[in-house]
């Protein structure tokens, strides 16, 4: 059994047809954890199993478990078609590390210019502005801190990959979801039940501790400068990042300097820390986006109200001084 199983019990043919286009299939090269599976930092070790390509399948049948709903499935499915390599780096390249929305920009024109998604599209009477932004599908993706289809599989994705959870764990949580009405009367994944809400959100707050981690925000720093030397060497284009990350790595390791920053890269597995910035070596202050989820119970509330303990451990989160110099070794 795999996550995809456990998500549908069906894996309708317009999902197959649509995974099959070139844009899609790319995905297959673009890893979930935004470059930091290349390091050696023990946390992201088991990263490079999950793409992208598996997410998105994830997102679309998780939005078609609830709704039924190709329009929404598609849009769920295609919502990270234009990722770039190595994902929100290219945030923290573009200086938006916080808020990680730059890497959207291109949804809607590569579906709109692709042959083969624009032919799938109409066979379904569909059109680029039916699916280009998720955002239109409150079951598809929602305002943080509400689940969403997308949270709730790059969490569940996340929590097997990192080993909190276990497949049959997942399952169980995912067998207790259900569709209903939240406090701003819209529709909402939710819990049925108060001990599978507190376990989800436990460990949905373990994976922010992780994107947020001095190992995670340093990794992906550096990555971007490397990116930065790159292009402003004409090693890589832009356009090169639309392609591959082993396209991309391929041309990094194919001239002196950008191979010795991807060496190092490859090689850390530890994060130095200091409080003022020292006089020698590579070092960087980044503050981070607070990822969180904050579900709901039917009939009952959010966790944050019904969970003393999460509550507070969700304030803590929020609270967490970032700023602080970053170096790897």
């Amino acid at each position: 059994m795999d996550l995809l199983n456990i998500y549908s019990k069906d894996f309708p043919i317009f999902i197959e047809e649509l995974i099959n286009t070139s844009e899609f299939k790319r995905l297959s090269n673009i890893g979930m954890n935004c470059g930091c599976e290349y390091t050696s930092f023990p946390i992201f070790s088991k990263g490079k199993n999950y793409t992208r390509y598996t997410h998105s399948i994830g997102v679309a049948l998780i939005v078609w478990h609830f709704t039924k709903d190709i329009k929404q499935s598609i849009a769920g499915l295609l919502h990270d078609i234009s990722s770039p390599v190595f994902a929100h780096v290219i945030d923290f390249l573009n200086g938006d590390h916080e808020n990680q929305e730059s890497t959207e920009e291109r949804t809607e024109y590569i579906i709109e210019n692709s042959k083969e998604i624009q032919s799938i599209l109409k066979k379904y009477n569909l059109t680029t502005k039916d699916v280009c932004d998720y955002h239109m599908y409150p079951i598809a993706d929602n305002n943080s801190p509400l689940l969403s289809a997308d949270r709730l599989e790059y969490t569940l994705g996340n929590a097997f990959y990192y080993g909190f959870k276990t497949i049959n764990e997942i399952k169980n949580m995912y067998e207790d979801l259900t569709i209903c009405k939240n406090e701003f009367e819209e529709d909402e994944i939710s819990f049925t039940t108060l001990d599978k809400a507190l376990e989800f959100t436990s460990v949905s707050m373990l994976n922010s501790k992780v994107y947020s981690s001095n190992e995670d925000r340093f990794s992906m720093q550096y990555l971007a400068d490397l990116l930065k030397l790159a292009i402003d060497k004409s090693i890589i284009s832009i356009d090169d990042l639309y392609t591959t990350e082993d396209e991309v790595i391929t041309k990094l390791e194919g001239y002196k300097e950008s191979k010795s920053m991807l060496d190092s890269f490859r090689c850390f597995s530890q994060v130095l820390t200091s409080k003022t910035k020292p006089d020698d070596g590579y070092w960087v202050n980044i503050p981070a986006k607070r990822r969180y989820i904050n579900p709901q119970v039917v009939s009952m509330g959010r966790v944050s109200s019904l969970s003393k303990e999460l509550s507070k451990d969700i304030d803590d989160f929020l609270k967490v001084d970032f700023n602080i110099w970053l170096s790897g070794k």
